[in-house]
């Protein structure tokens, strides 16, 4: 019997990625093996609540949605997670998947649209960072970087070039709340002219930093 220790199922608007404002089903998984400095969700590293695959796809299905993006922590940490993602697949929902880019991607269902972020020496986790799962990142998919200061904007730029990453996917760059001026870093992406998507973080202008939202 397959089970998941489940953070939060809710239901809010997409804050991130290029699917931003839809109305989308969250469902966040508990545990994360990355410590990050800018997290926002650290409420998510314990705790939580055993749910059988057959519960979380039901608590889902009341919310009738288009799209639904699995989330954590980091979700793959649960290898129970990719048979979620199959499933929810299988249901018909537009699936996407927030990952930290530190555990293998390879065997995550095709239709699944992953967002896998790249993490820039600010986050304090460069080293987690998995780049042997840039081979298996399709068009659909997304890297995003959060940018905590002008040294990640640098490495960033040198990741894009690196390995090609406009021409395999679609770029996020996005300001780390409190720590990089977003205004500043949409100059920096005009001015060096790339190929990427500036993102903020809707779901905190609209209710702050606060679980649920």
């Amino acid at each position: 019997m397959t089970r998941l220790r489940i953070s939060e199922i809710f239901y809010s608007l997409q804050g991130e990625s290029n699917s931003v404002g839809l109305p989308t089903v969250f469902v966040r998984l508990t545990g994360c093996p990355l410590r990050c400095g800018y997290c926002d969700t650290t409420y998510a590293f314990k705790g939580g609540e055993w749910l059988e695959l057959a519960q979380v796809l039901a608590q889902v299905a009341d919310y009738a949605p288009r799209h639904v993006t699995v989330t954590g922590g980091e979700p793959l940490a649960q290898e129970a997670c990719l048979e979620l993602l199959g499933g929810l697949c299988d249901a018909g929902y537009r699936v996407s998947l927030e990952t930290s880019g530190a555990l293998d991607i390879g065997q995550v269902d095709p239709r699944v649209v992953t967002v896998m972020d790249l993490k820039t020496p600010g986050s304090g986790e460069v080293e987690k960072n998995r780049f042997s799962n840039i081979d298996h990142l399709k068009q659909t998919d997304q890297v995003k970087f959060v940018i905590c200061d002008e040294v990640d904007y640098h490495w960033a730029c040198e990741q894009l070039q690196a390995w090609d990453l406009d021409n395999r996917c679609q770029v996020l760059f996005s300001p780390a709340l409190g720590r990089q001026d977003a205004t500043q870093l949409a100059e920096w992406i005009l001015r060096d002219r790339l190929h990427v998507r500036f993102q903020i973080q809707l779901h905190k202008y609209l209710w702050g930093d606060v679980a649920g939202k």
